[in-house]
This record gives C-alpha cells, sequence and structure tokens, in this order.
C-alpha cells in the first residue's frame, strides 16, 4: 500500500486508488500517517479530530472509523495498542519520506560539487509533487503547521534544485520559472539571488540591476531591512562577480 500527503491525501493499492471513506475518517488516516509507527493515543486523535469540544461518542466514534480502515487498509496495517493505534508502514511507502530521502541525496551531492547528480535527484523529489500538502485539511489545526512546514521544504528544495541547474549551466532556461517563483514568493532573497545571477549569465545586466533594486525596496518596505548576503547564487565565486557588478552600479547611480 502506498501512501500520499503531498497534495490531496490518497491510497493506492498496485496502483488502484483505495476508497478511505468521508472527511473525518480520512483526518484519522492523515494523523496517522503524520505520525507513522508510532503510537497515537485515542485521546490525541479525539483532540485533533474534534477540538475542545468532542462528541460524547467521540472514542466509539474513532473505534468505527478505525475498523472502516482496517478493512481496506488491511488488519496487518494499523494496530490497536492501548491506549491507542498505530499505522505500521515502511517509509519508502509515503510519498513524504520519498521526498525526504531523495531531497536530501540532491543536495549531499550539491555539496560534493555533483551538480548533475543533484539536479536529477531533486527533480526526482519534486516531481512526488500532486498539489499543496494535505490540500483539503487546510483549515484543520492538526495539518497546518506540517503543510506550512512542508510547504517551506518544498521551496528550500526547489532553490536547491535551481542551484545544481546554475551550477550545469543552464542559466538561460531557468529565468522564465525564477520570474514566475519571485513573483510568487517575493521575500525569499534566495530566490531572488539566483534570478539576478541567471539574468548576469544571460547577459541581461540592466534586468538584474532592477531584480536588486526591486528586492531591496520590497524587503525595506515589508520587513524593514536591507538585502543580507543570502541575497547571491550558491555558485558562491561567481554569484559574488555577478553581485558585486550590481551593487556597484547601484552605488554608482
Amino acid at each position: 500500500m502506498d501512501f500520499g500527503i503531498l497534495g490531496p491525501l490518497e491510497a493506492r493499492d498496485g496502483g488502484v486508488a483505495v476508497a478511505l471513506g468521508g472527511v473525518q475518517q480520512r483526518s484519522l488516516l492523515a494523523v496517522l500517517l503524520l505520525n507513522a509507527n508510532e503510537l497515537v493515543p485515542t485521546d490525541r486523535l479525539v483532540d485533533e479530530l474534534w477540538g475542545e469540544e468532542p462528541p460524547k461518542a467521540a472514542v466509539k466514534t474513532v473505534q468505527v472509523y478505525v475498523s472502516r480502515l482496517r478493512k481496506q487498509l488491511g488488519a496487518e496495517a494499523l494496530v490497536t495498542s492501548p491506549p491507542g493505534y498505530l499505522l505500521r508502514v515502511a517509509p519508502e511507502r509515503i510519498d513524504l519520506h520519498r521526498f525526504e530521502r531523495l531531497a536530501g541525496e540532491g543536495r549531499q551531492a550539491l555539496a560534493a560539487g555533483d551538480a548533475a547528480t543533484a539536479a536529477k535527484r531533486l527533480d526526482e523529489a519534486l516531481s512526488l509533487w500532486r498539489g499543496a500538502p494535505l490540500s483539503e485539511f487546510a483549515y484543520e489545526p492538526f495539518a497546518q503547521a506540517e503543510a506550512a512546514r512542508l510547504e517551506e521544504l518544498r521551496l528550500a528544495t526547489v532553490e536547491d534544485r535551481v542551484e545544481a541547474d546554475l551550477r550545469c549551466g543552464r542559466a538561460t532556461e531557468l529565468v522564465g520559472e525564477l520570474q514566475g517563483l519571485a513573483a510568487r514568493h517575493p521575500l525569499r532573497e534566495r530566490l531572488r539571488g539566483q534570478l539576478m545571477l541567471a539574468l548576469y549569465r544571460s547577459r541581461r545586466q540592466a534586468e538584474a540591476l532592477d531584480v536588486y533594486r526591486d528586492t531591496r525596496t520590497t524587503l525595506v518596505e515589508e520587513l524593514g531591512i536591507e538585502p543580507s548576503g543570502g541575497l547571491q547564487g550558491s555558485d558562491r565565486r561567481r554569484s559574488r562577480l555577478a553581485r558585486s557588478w550590481v551593487v556597484g552600479r547601484s552605488l554608482r547611480r
């Protein structure tokens, strides 16, 4: 059985989608997946599903949900272990864990100077995403913090993949993507620095300067800070040359 949380919740058995029931039953499975191979007490499940005002039959309802899910997932997968329940699943069967492994391998390859391998692993990691993580539980407290963490992890992985592609000499190909990313995430200095570097390497120096000016204005107006040393690509030697040129032109005008 394979599980997906990097997008709408899903379970697949041999590639075939498994029916997971209604919203709260799916919420229960999501909580168990986020704590896979760990015992989750019934009291916590009740709290995650209903908050401070659970119905009187909350514990019984949890038992019903577990019974239904067990029929779909298999008795060996969903185990009753007082005082709660445990979802037993190999980490590689959950898309999040595959993503984290591939992203970690990509970062290691990048640190070792193997940009081609890094780009491949990071692209494989990002291909696992089907949409916003835990998207159907966007208003549920149990999912909000984890969804925010995963979205930050995805963006950091995108930045790592862009760095790997820059090192592989794909600057011109990246400009369009980076312009879109920078527009959607205007306060991420690393993305802005990567866009500046991609433009500079594409012989679009004036546009790189415009990006620096726009970034500085945005950071000052929104956060009250000047651009930091993070406003650079990760190919440090060439990035510093690009940044020096942009900043130098800015100061002279």
